[in-house]
């Protein structure tokens, strides 16, 4: 007979777990302690199992009949209740996660910006810190606030063009071509997780204005360049920057790479200086394991130097900072020295002493090219693809760098040389 509430209630515990069957295996389970269970009992795949459908009274007979329905019903269409009520609890748990975490200011986890983030955590410790924060600052600048939330898996190649056209827009057209690699890159990893089945990035770059190469503005006339080594010679202002101004054009090194110079680095009697493989501009693995640069001094160079040492020897910084003893001077401080001496931005700058440097060495000077390249640290490939050694063509190098500094005494008199 089927259940009745009276029956219920008016059942007592025994000594062991009762059963009182209200019908097509759903039953009240009352145990010694009186603790009431409905459960349902039923076979599949030739097996017999059961599952629970809540405690009485909190569920009622009534309540107990509907879930059993509903189990029944999913046995028809040949689910099992007990694996459906499983995948029904994970789905709530993923529920729950996805809204704490946007609770929590986290994007979704199938989202294009948590996707990014993995792949950037994932590839960052191929890479250089400052290399790093400058993908991730360009995501986070110009694409998570437009499709960093957005389901990545729903991201077609349109939207994301939209995206990149406002970059484009502000006229930096080669950070819009950056952040396309950045996405491609992304989404390449996302087909590789399952998570997307194409990359939409992947035809967009002919969508994109082509960047405009520019180069650093660089003195390339014998005359000009004269008037500029004469104006660093008579700069007045600190004695650091000074020697900064008078040395840069002989040491084809980037500003970044002489303005945290060490004394520790040089070796004066010798005339080389040795920059370590962590200062110089490689890939992360160079910077670990790479070995250091050696940039041969001229006499000139060593002269400047000897000259600088007196002042700045107490220091662990070859050029101190004016304030700071134990930090380097400014990365301003020698484009700001240009300024001051009347030649602007669009004529030189600090790093443009390189490309003035390996311009006039081949065209003036006659010097091979790899031994340029060689000295400014350039990973350049003979005609097999080979790189070659940055230490390579040591003895060629030492020639070159004296050859520069006497061509540029000859500047400072005879512009015309």
């Amino acid at each position: 007979m089927p259940l009745t509430d009276t029956a219920i209630r008016r059942s007592q515990p025994g000594p062991k777990p009762r059963k009182l069957a209200d019908g097509k295996g759903l039953y009240l389970e009352v145990s010694p302690a009186d603790g009431r269970w409905w459960r349902l009992k039923y076979r599949i795949a030739g097996k017999e199992k059961r599952i629970s459908l809540g405690t009485y009274p909190e569920t009622s007979l009534r309540r107990a009949r509907e879930k059993a329905e509903s189990a029944r019903e999913l046995l028809a269409s040949g689910m099992d209740p007990s694996e459906a009520r499983k995948n029904e609890k994970a789905r709530m748990a993923v529920e729950g996660a996805e809204a704490a975490r946007v609770d929590a200011g986290l994007p979704p986890s199938d989202s294009f910006e948590q996707v990014a983030r993995e792949w950037f955590a994932t590839r960052r410790e191929e890479w250089a810190p400052s290399y790093g924060e400058k993908i991730i600052r360009r995501l986070e600048a110009d694409v998570f606030p437009w499709i960093g939330r957005e389901p990545i898996a729903s991201i077609t190649a349109p939207r994301l063009l939209t995206v990149l056209r406002r970059v484009e827009s502000r006229g930096v057209v080669e950070t819009a071509h950056r952040a396309l690699e950045n996405c491609s890159q992304v989404f390449r990893y996302a087909v590789a997780l399952g998570k997307v089945e194409s990359n939409p990035a992947r035809d967009l770059k002919d969508a994109l204005r082509k960047p405009m190469v520019k180069h650093f503005p660089a003195i390339t006339d014998p005359a000009r360049l004269g008037e500029l080594l004469r104006a660093c010679d008579g700069y007045k202002g600190t004695h650091v920057v000074r020697a900064a101004l008078r040395l840069m054009p002989m040491v084809l090194l980037r500003p970044g790479e002489l303005r945290h110079a060490r004394w520790d680095e040089f070796d004066l009697d010798a005339a080389v200086w040795s920059i370590p493989a962590a200062r110089m501009k490689r890939e992360k693995a160079g910077k670990l394991y790479g070995k250091p640069h050696i940039v041969p001094l001229s006499h000139q160079a060593v002269a400047v130097l000897r000259d600088l040492q007196e002042l700045t020897g107490g220091s662990p910084f070859t050029f101190r900072g004016e304030r700071h003893h134990d930090r380097p001077m400014s990365d301003a401080a020698v484009n700001a020295a240009l300024r001051a001496m009347g030649f602007n931005a669009d004529e030189v700058t600090g790093h443009g002493f390189r490309a003035t440097a390996r311009t006039m060495l081949a065209e003036r000077l006659g010097v091979a090219e790899p031994v340029i390249e060689a000295q400014l640290a350039h990973s350049v490939k003979d005609s097999l693809g080979r790189a070659y050694n940055r230490t390579e063509f040591q003895a060629e190098r030492v020639l070159m760098m004296q050859a520069w500094a006497d061509y540029l005494d000859q500047l400072r008199v005879n512009p015309k040389t």
